[in-house]
């Protein structure tokens, strides 16, 4: 299919012209027009996009007063390695004035992510808007045939072909293996072990970092467990067993912080992420004794212990620790006009 032969190397590396550039504008400012929150881009997928493109971009974000959201340039830990894709970030941010967030810090920074902490502290403390979040678990999870598997990737990221779980039977690759499905199943997903722990436990730690899912779509029940246990496991491993920190700064790391992240562009967030008069009562009542995730790598959906009860605008969706059955009451969130 068309996303399959996307993955497929060689990747697209061709230079968009000035027509290519205005009808990527084009497409861009509709998506606003129907209310987008921001620019999304996948700069580690399309090693192709150049520099100035990118920048364009940024100006594009700043000139539709929105945040754009980067899944940095590079996952390395050689020159040029992931500072200097968060670099750019800082860079296009400081000359446009348009607000940067780095996607998933612990994967695209690997061993590099103290540095980069240090980065982005020092950028915002001069002025310069920029974020970013952390999944809690030392695996990441992509496609096989992405262009972060290319050239000399097992140095660049610190990695192996045995560091590569094949996300369907949960086995570990090995440079055949690899080949094979990189060649007939480009699209298919790998979950990849390269992050020390003590390098997530610091991007959690540190002030201001939030905490995000970046959980996708499971595939015959199998997938990444962040997509059912991140919250919990902070909740539970990081704050209560580790005490890395305290009940109250993880939770605002993974509500107010995000909310406000976004409130100054899309006012809807001003009631998320909070519990006030008049805000939406998307709720969730957990046990701070027991809570804890239960998805691991090999069975990923398995629902966390502790948590009593969610509500989504003020309907419950889990009542008494059970799922509710038909039950939908989330609701699109939408920007005004950005202009």
């Amino acid at each position: 299919d068309v996303f399959s032969d996307a993955l497929r190397p060689p990747w697209n590396t061709k230079e968009l012209d000035a027509l290519a550039m205005q009808r990527m504008a084009a497409l861009i400012d509709q998506g606003f027009s129907e209310g987008g929150l921001g620019i999304g881009i996948g700069l580690a997928y399309v090693p192709g996009a150049r520099r100035s493109e990118i920048f364009r971009l940024y100006q594009q974000a700043k000139l539709n007063s929105v945040p754009i959201f980067v899944h940095a340039r590079l996952t390395s830990m050689v020159e040029p390695d992931s500072t200097s894709a968060l670099q750019e970030l800082i860079s296009n941010s400081a000359v446009t004035g348009a607000a940067s967030h780095l996607c998933h810090i612990g994967s695209i920074g690997g061993v590099q992510v103290p540095v980069m902490l240090e980065m982005i502290d020092g950028a915002r403390k001069r002025g310069i808007d920029i974020s970013t979040e952390v999944y809690p678990y030392t695996a990441a999870h992509t496609f096989i045939g992405s262009a972060i598997f290319s050239g000399n990737w097992q140095t660049n990221i610190g990695m192996d072909y045995n560091d590569l779980q094949w996300t369907l039977t949960g086995e570990r690759l090995t440079e055949q293996t690899f080949n094979q499905y990189r060649e007939e199943n480009p699209a298919g997903l790998v979950i990849a072990y390269f992050m020390p722990e003590d390098i997530v436990s610091a991007a959690i730690a540190e002030p201001g970092v939030m905490i995000a899912s970046d959980g996708g779509e499971w595939e015959n029940n199998v997938g990444h467990p962040r997509g059912a246990g991140t919250f919990s496991r902070v909740l539970g491993f990081y704050v209560r067993d580790q005490k890395l920190l305290n009940l109250p700064e993880a939770l605002a790391k993974m509500t107010i912080l995000p909310a406000q992240r976004l409130e100054t562009y899309v006012p809807a967030m001003k009631n998320k992420g909070r519990i006030k008069k008049g805000a939406d009562a998307d709720i969730t009542v957990f046990d701070a004794a027991t809570i804890i995730d239960n998805a691991t790598f090999y069975l990923p959906m398995q629902y966390a212990s502790g948590i009593q009860h969610v509500l989504v605008n003020g309907k419950f969706v889990v009542k008494a620790g059970q799922s509710v059955k038909g039950v939908y009451p989330g609701r699109a969130i939408l920007a005004v006009s950005h202009k």
